[in-house]
């Protein structure tokens, strides 16, 4: 098998703001794996959490490093191709674009998607939500008017708030209740801190929250504090707690069951698809709930991990939705869910192409 890579730059349509920064573009890489004359395509984007970011160069630098090792392996060879990449320490976004490409290409190679080669139901997909960024309160009041507008023409079922404002909880409650004031009737919300509160202002808000129909809290509390502190949390609060930034894969399920309801599943930050699957089912055998987020992933990983989306109880899918140059075209938004299609692997192809 051979490795192609290739970067390219995405531009959000309106910047994104959360407790740790804010980002309004980003360059990914296009991974192509090429064998037996079946090309499968994946993605790697990058994202920091905590003093290890894997940027955009040191992900190219590592699937380069990395590429002359797996010519001599079949695109079949997926448990040894894994052992290799796990020896090498690929930062796990490289591994997530590479095992993507592996399963777009297993998906081309016997002509199914994916989604139907695991048996899985297309009418399960429960709604993405889309994201209101950390904003003034008129600021979240324009940006769901912007997810909302006529011009939109989709019916988006759910929203997710960004709070953990470095301003403070009184800034959260005001921008909450203004998006709140400003949505349409019978939108889901739920809640993401990015870690933005300590234990005080969590069960604050949480305690607030409660009172207007929050479905989940996600990350209420920063990533480096021990499960202690989840803990009391979790005892203290009615809203289903998830973490993100704390859970990378299986390895971090053991501990966080019982200190929390779910985890949110990212495949820039687990490592791809094979390692989402497992962490799907260690979390269902751990009674927690599952749920998919995004970096600032383009339609190609979107549409990777929306072939698992049946499996998932919540989704937060969203990234390629406010791009304004998304190269890729995939899944699609059907009322109010990102839904594959029914090509082959995971079904995605060049915008500037029609199929």
């Amino acid at each position: 098998m051979r490795l192609h890579i290739e970067t390219f730059t995405v531009h959000k349509r309106f910047a994104l703001t959360i407790s740790r920064g804010t980002t309004a573009q980003t360059t990914n890489l296009w991974v192509r794996v090429e064998d037996e004359g079946i090309e499968g395509w994946g993605e790697a984007s990058p994202f920091s959490i905590g003093s290890h970011p894997q940027t955009t160069e040191n992900l190219l630098a590592a699937l380069q490093q990395v590429s002359p090792l797996l010519e001599k392996y079949s695109c079949c060879d997926r448990q040894q191709i894994e052992h290799l990449l796990t020896e090498v320490k690929l930062p796990s976004a490289a591994c997530a674009a590479i095992d993507m490409a592996l399963h777009d290409w297993l998906g081309k190679k016997v002509g199914l998607p994916l989604w139907k080669l695991w048996g899985l139901e297309r009418s399960r997909i429960v709604p993405t939500s889309v994201t209101i960024g950390i904003n003034s309160p008129e600021g979240a009041r324009q940006r769901v008017r912007d997810w909302f507008s006529e011009e939109a023409r989709i019916k988006y079922r759910a929203i997710k708030v960004k709070l953990g404002s470095p301003d403070g909880i009184d800034c959260d409650r005001a921008m909450l209740l203004a998006v709140l004031d400003e949505a349409p009737a019978n939108i889901s919300i739920s809640v993401d801190a990015n870690g933005g509160w300590n234990l005080d202002d969590a069960i604050k808000m949480c305690s607030l929250l409660e009172n207007y129909s929050v479905k989940y809290v996600e990350q209420p509390l920063n990533s480096d504090i021990n499960t202690d502190d989840f803990y009391r949390l979790y005892n203290q609060s009615s809203l289903p707690i998830f973490v993100d930034e704390s859970c990378f894969n299986s390895r971090d399920l053991p501990r966080l069951a019982g200190c929390v309801h779910g985890i949110n599943i990212k495949l820039m930050k687990s490592g791809g698809l094979s390692v989402a699957m497992r962490m799907i089912h260690t979390a269902k055998a751990s009674g927690l709930q599952v749920m998919f987020g995004c970096y600032s992933d383009s339609v190609l990983a979107n549409t990777a991990a929306a072939q698992l989306s049946p499996l998932a109880d919540y989704l937060d899918l969203d990234s390629h939705l406010n791009l304004i140059d998304d190269p890729f075209t995939g899944a699609t938004i059907q009322e109010g869910c990102l839904v594959p299609n029914n090509l082959p692997g995971l079904g995605v192809y060049r915008a500037d192409r029609v199929k």
